[in-house]
């Protein structure tokens, strides 16, 4: 079956949330053993943000960790980016706009495109241009407006373009609570040689807003 993409993030911590608290956590302990323990907060933000998506907030985290202030969230993060450099791991917790992301450190990044080549190498369809195109430039964009910018279903690239690290889901600000919309990453920008979406070339419909 084809990857799908999640809702929105906001949508897939209330899941993560309702399993922790109706589902119950999952033990190989006999049935009558006495019921496991939730993990601590301080996993489960590492799992949110080991989930990716748009970058993580304390006010995201509040929606699976209830009670967790600003201040213990941030306490979190630091401990973590501490344990990571203790242990010598390839990646680290940077900020990213209001949030949060989990990112392989400078020196491993060549990894990355080792592992997925640059846009040449990945051999994106024409198709899979014009529609990373049209997120660069119309950005937040929901699939709808691309679909109807391309007059064709562009689901599938989407997705493959999402898998590639070359855009990332977005919830919606205005939209209904299931929407979300596509935005260029980090790697985008390194890959186009670029240091902000500010250089991209400027068009003429762009030109006349």
């Amino acid at each position: 079956m084809p990857d799908e993409v999640p809702t929105t993030p906001e949508d897939l911590g209330r899941t993560y949330a309702a399993m922790m608290g109706e589902a119950g956590w999952q033990s190989d302990a006999p049935a009558d053993a006495a019921p496991a323990t939730p993990p601590p907060a301080l996993r489960i933000i590492e799992a949110l943000l080991f989930v990716g998506g748009s970058p993580l907030t304390a006010k995201r985290a509040r929606e699976t960790l209830r009670g967790i202030s600003d201040d213990e969230f941030g306490d979190a993060v630091d401990r973590l980016n501490a344990d990571y450099r203790r242990q010598g791991r390839p990646y680290a917790i940077q900020q990213q706009g209001a949030g949060w992301v989990l990112t392989l450190r400078p020196r491993y990044r060549h990894v990355v495109d080792k592992l997925y080549g640059g846009i040449r190498e990945a051999r994106l369809s024409q198709a899979a241009i014009d529609v990373l195109a049209i997120v660069a430039y119309r950005q937040p964009i929901a699939k709808p407006e691309v679909d109807s910018f391309r007059g064709a279903d562009s689901g599938a690239l989407l997705r493959q373009l999402v898998r590639r690290g070359l855009i990332q889901v977005a919830p919606l600000s205005d939209g209904k609570p299931k929407e979300v919309a596509y935005s260029t990453t980090p790697r985008f920008l390194e890959l186009f040689g670029i240091a902000s979406l500010n250089d991209l070339p400027r068009t003429h419909d762009l030109q006349q807003m």
